[in-house]
């Protein structure tokens, strides 16, 4: 059709097309979600006084509806790498579990709880800095909970709706009157252990490590 011009003309513009309307979709976590070719991850370095090898773990994280107000960072999978061969197979078994934990979707901040709840029957040991750890899979459990407080997943002081959910029942009555720096009971579940005579024992249901 058409149009007739009765002014002069003083400029012009080019119009652009518009932009591609943003996904209306929101992408979640889940199991079948296809792995992109490139992640992004962090390496973490374990040294423990129980072996001459260093382990180096690292987490890749995917990002989920990328320059969106949805925009989140998930752990994808992990990988735990030493020249010590002797924990190899129940370090690739418990890679592949916490792997597909993470893909599956859902919280998966429990695994924090879990891991750094087992005790090794051999005794733990002391990190650098006097920090003590339960055992090699605890301090796995440290380091996951260390990222996934980097990538935003859990707060600062470790909150997350199961862990809030934990601190409101030690500041239960019934729990005050163990010591603040008392261990977790393998037994009981109840952070109750502490040092009597030279043995880990527990003030809640009188476990000991010295039988």
């Amino acid at each position: 059709m058409a149009i007739k011009i009765d002014q002069p003309i003083i400029g012009f513009e080019i119009s652009q097309p518009a932009p591609p309307a943003a996904p209306s979709v929101v992408q979640h976590m889940h199991e079948k979600l296809q792995r992109p070719e490139v992640l992004e991850g962090s390496t973490y370095k374990i040294k423990t006084p129980l072996s001459e090898h260093a382990l180096y773990v690292t987490i890749n994280d995917i990002v989920l509806n990328p320059g969106t107000e949805h925009e989140q960072r998930r752990p994808f999978e992990i990988f735990i790498n030493s020249k010590n061969m002797d924990h190899f197979q129940w370090i690739v078994a418990l890679t592949r579990i916490i792997s597909a934990v993470f893909r599956k979707g859902g919280d998966c901040t429990f695994l924090v709880e879990e891991l750094k709840a087992v005790f090794d029957p051999k005794g733990g040991y002391f990190k650098k800095g006097g920090r003590f750890m339960p055992s090699l899979v605890a301090e796995i459990g440290d380091v996951i909970e260390t990222h996934l407080r980097k990538i935003g997943l859990l707060t600062a002081g470790g909150d997350s709706p199961r862990a809030s959910a934990e601190s409101e029942r030690e500041r239960s009555p019934e729990l005050r009157e163990f010591p603040v720096e008392a261990l977790l009971c393998p037994k009981c579940q109840t952070k109750a252990m502490v040092q009597l005579d030279g043995c880990l024992t527990c003030l809640n249901c009188a476990e000991s490590r010295c039988g």
